[in-house]
């Protein structure tokens, strides 16, 4: 099998974690894996890539500072990445985030190869602008299946698309085994988020709650992993609200396993989600979790009062008074921690791609 792989780079985010999971499982399966990025060599894939994958950055990338030159930038895209794609002589092609879908889907046009798109988030809640949902709604037609990663996600798009919608879920991938001890990297009484310091992540929020139980629990400490726009303001807002000592913002770390493994109970904050990686191992790892009830992923994931608490989305007090009803009772924390690890049961990596390679043979098959 021959898979072109799309997606603009191959950064620290999620949804770069799962095309990067996927590509090395297929190689291992001796495919000829083709991955494709918008982006130039200049910074190497952040996850580990099997040998013989080939990476294929294209150099195509840019900043646009006004929606004209953005619109003249993505059609200058086109053509080298038809090339780049001709030349990979795929059996498939799959794109991952919706930007660069709508690319991928102009590039291929009369190709007469079969084309998957993937939505990576909540397309509902992205702020993308008119013009991308715009050319969204003329591409998208264009795809032979729209993967989304929840039935909510699927529900977004016209009656006419229903029919090439399909629900894979990211899969979740077993926490490595470590032979040796780990240097102590948390406190002894430690919350951990992780993702991206964007305002869909809801940091802001995170921080807001943990003011709120600083002073009953002074010996609870906030561990944050992640890089992103919005560190200067979270961490102007971790002083003021007097968390300076007890909130800890590491940026990007490539095997966050190592501190989960360590933490008492994971939190996500999110506005809104796709199908968030971090909340999945967070589990796999065996750590009682609270969530947000946000748009998509969550409540798909977590059996409330099961495995994990969900709580109303942007909803502080109810934050607050979860992240007590866990900090204060350590059965509770065990009793949730229990069932956490049966996520990987169900969202396990062998299961997720064997839906991925049904979808393959159906879309070729149908070509």
């Amino acid at each position: 099998m021959r898979c072109t792989l799309i997606i603009y780079s191959l950064t620290s985010g999620g949804a770069e974690r799962v095309i990067s999971n996927m590509a090395n499982y297929w190689a291992a399966k001796g495919w000829e894996i083709n991955l494709l990025t918008f982006d130039d060599d200049k910074k190497k894939p952040f996850y580990d890539l099997d040998s013989q994958i080939s990476h294929i950055p294209l150099g195509i990338a840019g900043q646009s500072p006004n929606p004209i030159i953005g619109i003249w930038n993505n059609l200058t895209r086109i053509q080298p990445l038809r090339t780049a794609i001709i030349r990979s002589k795929p059996n498939v092609v799959i794109s991952f985030l919706h930007q660069t879908n709508e690319i991928v889907l102009l590039a291929t046009r009369w190709l007469n190869v079969p084309v998957v798109v993937s939505e990576r988030n909540d397309p509902a809640s992205e702020t993308t602008g008119k013009v991308w949902v715009k050319l969204r709604q003329w591409t998208y037609p264009f795809a032979d299946r729209i993967v989304v990663q929840t039935k909510r996600a699927g529900d977004y798009f016209s009656s006419k698309l229903q029919e090439r919608i399909c629900v894979i879920p990211n899969p979740v991938l077993l926490p490595p085994d470590e032979k040796k001890i780990s240097d102590k990297l948390l406190s002894d009484r430690s919350l951990i988020g992780i993702g991206r310091l964007e305002p869909q992540k809801g940091f802001d929020l995170l921080l807001e709650a943990m003011a709120k139980l600083k002073d009953c629990y002074p010996e609870w400490t906030l561990t944050i992993l992640g890089e992103g726009e919005l560190r200067p303001q979270l961490e102007s807002l971790r002083n003021e609200l007097g968390l300076g000592d007890r909130v800890h913002l590491l940026g990007r770390v490539k095997n966050p396993h190592e501190f989960l493994k360590q933490a008492d109970i994971f939190i996500m904050s999110s506005r809104f989600e796709g199908f968030p990686n971090a909340l999945c191992e967070a589990m796999a790892c065996g750590l009682p979790v609270i969530s947000t009830d946000c748009p998509n992923g969550p409540r798909e994931i977590i059996r409330d009062a099961i495995d994990g608490i969900l709580v109303p989305n942007e909803d502080v007090s109810a934050l607050v008074a979860a992240m007590e009803r866990l900090m204060s009772d350590e059965k509770e924390r065990q009793r949730l921690a229990a069932r956490a690890k049966e996520v990987t049961e169900k969202f396990g990596l062998e299961k997720v791609m064997v839906i991925w390679e049904s979808l393959i043979n159906e879309v070729i098959k149908e070509s």
